[in-house]
């Protein structure tokens, strides 16, 4: 049994990531800025209220006893970043800031939930750990949450080589499955097609993507933690299927029987210079497998069958708002 504490514990991957750790024994708590949503709650866990962005908050949920500190906090969505890109830098970069000092206080290993987004546009996919980053322009607010992830790895390995913490970087690709908020192409579809509602598609759905079930996730952040080969190292955490948005919505509505007529959004008319999207996002995972011993074991159309199956046991989750840009 391990003694950990995962910030953003009330989010899509953090509850994920908190049931496993409390199934298999570990003395959970979370930190999160709100109360835990009754449905998701996990029993014999502990729930701490407070803001990131508050040293002390942080301190106060994160004792000088624990062993691991998954640091999953973070502002998520296109729909975020672009209406409030100020929160997504203090939140994803101050938060970290504060989340380090408290577990290098601690000696805690820490793994830091980063993404896809840190490499930008580079079109020479598939990416390695060590790709380039190619971004657009600061005045596009696309591109804050990339950058914002980016200083937080810069403070994750900065920290380790200061003060000697063990760190790990995982970085997710295209994450989907029960519990994620409307906003994001498979839970966004789902939400709209069982409400009867036709899909959303930015542009042609022509952009490519490599969906991973969140449970193959979830996976590989607990081997991250768990094993000391991955101290101080950086892991690609996705698919290697590379499959078109507008494939993914027509598999939606064909298992959900909605008819598959979309409706089209141009992005550069609706959101003008302030989004640019991606044509490819492919990751090299060689990396995961031959450290981790990990791989994805869930094929997509199997992944979205669970994700709906869940959606239709979960009224309270169909009820939620349509979050995302239209």
């Amino acid at each position: 049994m391990a003694k950990v504490v995962v910030t953003g514990g009330n989010g899509f991957i953090g509850g994920h990531l908190v049931s496993r750790l409390a199934a298999r024994g570990d003395d959970v708590t979370v930190f999160d800025p709100g109360p835990v949503p009754p449905d998701l709650a996990v029993p014999g866990v502990r729930y701490a209220t407070g803001d990131i962005r508050d040293p002390d908050a942080v301190a106060a949920a994160i004792p000088l006893d624990v062993d691991v500190v998954y640091h999953m906090a973070a502002v998520v969505g296109v729909d975020r970043y672009l209406s409030t890109p100020l929160d997504v830098v203090d939140i994803n970069v101050i938060g970290t800031r504060h989340v380090l000092d408290r577990a290098g206080r601690a000696g805690a290993k820490l793994v830091l939930a980063s993404s896809s987004e840190v490499f930008g546009r580079n079109p020479a996919v598939p990416w390695s750990e060590t790709a380039d980053r190619v971004l657009g322009p600061t005045g596009t607010d696309r591109w804050v949450y990339s950058t914002s992830k980016a200083m937080a790895e810069h403070l994750v390995f900065g920290f380790a080589a200061a003060h000697g913490l063990p760190v790990t970087v995982v970085r997710y690709f295209n994450a989907y499955g029960p519990r994620q908020r409307p906003a994001f192409v498979v839970s966004r579809t789902i939400h709209r097609a069982l409400r009867g509602l036709s899909p959303v598609v930015y542009d042609d759905g022509g952009q490519t993507r490599c969906f991973t079930y969140i449970e193959d996730l979830i996976d590989a952040t607990v081997a991250a933690a768990n094993d000391p080969k991955a101290d101080g190292e950086s892991f690609n955490v996705g698919s290697s299927v590379e499959t078109p948005v507008r494939s993914v919505v027509e598999l939606i509505t064909e298992l959900t029987g909605v008819p598959p007529t979309v409706v089209p959004v141009d992005t550069r008319e609706r959101l003008g210079d302030r989004y640019q999207d991606l044509t490819r996002r492919v990751p090299d995972t060689a990396k995961a497998a031959e450290i981790l011993g990990w791989e994805i074991t869930t094929p997509l159309e199997e992944g979205v069958r669970r994700t709906i199956d869940w959606a239709r046991d979960n009224p309270w989750w169909l009820a939620l708002p349509d979050s995302g840009l239209s």
